[in-house]
């Protein structure tokens, strides 16, 4: 390819081409759009992403520009992105990408950038042809060098031959030496001139910080020129939070301290720093389209695409899975009918209040934080302080020995709608101990939010089996077996306490299988699922058994792999 500036056929290169190309300023070399810098103001984060709020400002000349925002988040929704300008200036259109080049790189298609490349490689060439003629000479004197001894008996030469040797080897030394030194000055400027080329097109990265990859085009018309700010947002999947709780409470007799907090992160490519965050919990990916309803037809299964007709979908169910860890939770919520101790929301004076604002909407709650916050672009999560709030609580104990042998302390919530929570997990902290975690689910449908404040290791209970009360029997073609179980509870603690204790018997969904309910140790049954409810009050080192008993019959020829 023949190079655009001096052609490469040529043997002398133009000097003062080359010379004039170096005194050209580099925005002549390389004519480039306008280039300024988005300034993060604010973020609105939703559980799945966050609107980023940004300000960019350059001064604008009048008539057709092509502005380059640089630092925009990596990944945006383009369907989101708004620019907002002064009414002298007229957006033609805005472009997302990651792709353009950068104030401080080479633009490679730019005409006189290509004649500084052709012109590097003229010079190149100049230099290895110094640098030949530099070796060529430097063997020469080596070559004269090694044939010095050219006198002595034997030489044949008589002394004027000598001399006239001496006096060529010492003139062709002299010449060699002087050219050498001429072509060494000639490879120092054109050394230079080199440098000075390769300085034309060197990237400036001292100039340019570290900042995310995406970037807006954005084309306007300007009638006044001037400085101009340019405020646009725009929503991105690279970021989000969930809530967080701490609970804390001394005692039974005091109310709840909750702390609201949240763990935030992002990973848009941008460093928040100093930044005005809002927490909400929308979400802008969410499809809004109310569900349409279609006529419902019944048809008749497919003979070998099921297990057969008549079988019903929940036979092959184990009856145990009635009443599984998942039921153990729901029951942790539930059956507080008797409530032991009230308290009224006292004063709160803490700071964090002072600059969190909660706004809720119709669909939403939002979360104002007024204090400026730094999250950095690395994915791992931020902890937000947002409220703290003083929650009155009835507290009850509970425990379902089957299960578990342990008790429960669950706190009951009247009213919990107004302090806006949203689902997320808790700490607990009870009587200054960490004792472990819960999950706090204001989206049930019951009036009353139970959380469960940890388990109390000062409560023992036992369920053991009665030997000498259970048993197996056969009769006829059927087999009997009795089950006897004796639960006993101690309140080692030194104040009374309620609890609630939950115990079960089996039920029968076959015709062939009968159970008999015993002993129910003066429960409340409920004979539609099988429980067995105690509330019980114990003093301070009070000790309860509780003895049940109930007796399964069915075909001796059938195992039950549940009971």
């Amino acid at each position: 390819m023949k190079p655009t500036l001096i052609p490469l056929t040529n043997r002398k290169p133009n000097m003062k081409n080359i010379l004039w190309l170096l005194l050209l300023p580099v925005s002549i070399l390389a004519q480039k759009p306008l280039f300024t810098t988005a300034k993060t103001q604010g973020a609105t984060v939703y559980f799945n992403g966050a609107e980023l709020q940004h300000s960019a400002q350059l001064n604008l000349p009048v008539g057709n520009s092509e502005i380059v925002i640089k630092n925009v988040a990596d990944y945006i929704n383009e369907n989101t992105l708004q620019i907002k300008a002064p009414k002298s200036v007229t957006v033609m259109s805005v472009q997302f990408t990651k792709n353009y080049i950068s104030e401080y790189e080479i633009d490679e298609s730019n005409p006189a950038i290509k004649k500084v490349r052709d012109s590097i490689e003229i010079v190149k060439k100049e230099i290895k042809k110094v640098q030949i003629q530099i070796y060529t000479h430097q063997q020469t004197i080596g070559l004269l060098d090694n044939n010095q001894q050219v006198g002595g008996a034997n030489s044949g030469l008589n002394t004027a031959e000598l001399m006239k040797m001496v006096e060529y080897y010492k003139a062709k030394r002299i010449e060699l030496d002087n050219q050498i030194e001429v072509f060494k000055e000639k490879e120092t400027k054109w050394n230079k001139t080199l440098a000075n080329l390769n300085a034309r097109l060197q990237l400036n990265t001292a100039k340019e910080e570290k900042m995310s990859k995406g970037k807006l085009v954005v084309q306007v018309l300007n009638e006044i020129a001037g400085t101009v700010t340019l405020n646009f947002s725009y929503i991105t999947n690279s970021a989000g939070w969930k809530p967080m709780y701490d609970l804390r409470a001394n005692s039974i007799k005091d109310p709840i301290q909750l702390l609201y907090k949240a763990q935030v992160w992002q990973s848009t490519g941008i460093d928040w720093k100093k930044i005005k965050m809002s927490l909400s919990s929308g979400n802008p990916n969410q499809s809004n389209e109310a569900p349409l309803q279609q006529a419902w037809f019944l048809r008749y299964q497919e003979s070998g695409s099921g297990s057969g007709a008549g079988v019903g979908f929940f036979s092959n169910i184990p009856q145990s899975n009635m009443y599984t860890r998942a039921k153990k939770n729901e029951e942790l919520k539930k059956n507080f009918e008797n409530d032991t101790t009230n308290f009224r929301n006292g004063d709160q004076d803490g700071t964090i209040d002072d600059y969190t604002q909660i706004s809720e909407s119709q669909l939403n709650v939002t979360f104002d934080i007024d204090i400026p916050y730094d999250v950095l672009s690395n994915g791992k999560m931020h902890s937000v302080s947002l409220k703290e709030i003083q929650i009155p609580a009835t507290y009850k104990f509970y425990s379902a020995p089957r299960l578990e042998k342990e008790a429960y302390l669950l706190a009951k919530i009247d009213n919990y709608g107004q302090y806006n929570l949203l689902p997320g997990e808790a700490n607990i902290v009870f009587e200054e101990m960490n004792v472990g975690k819960t999950f706090i689910n204001p989206e049930q449908t019951g009036d009353t939010l139970s959380l469960s404040m940890g388990r109390d290791k000062k409560i023992s209970i036992k369920r053991e089996k009665v030997v000498d009360k259970s048993g197996t029997k056969f009769l006829s073609s059927y087999k009997e077996q009795t089950f006897t179980y004796d639960i006993t509870i101690r309140n080692n603690k030194k104040e009374e306490i309620n609890l609630t204790l939950k115990d079960q018997h089996p039920l029968s969904s076959d015709k062939d299988i009968t159970i008999e309910l015993l002993e129910d140790g003066k429960a409340s049954v409920n004979p539609e699922t099988g429980f067995m409810t105690w509330d019980l009050k114990l003093a301070p080192n009070e000790s309860k058994k509780i003895r049940i008993s109930y007796k399964v019959r069915y075909p001796k020829d059938k195992i039950i792999d549940n009971l």
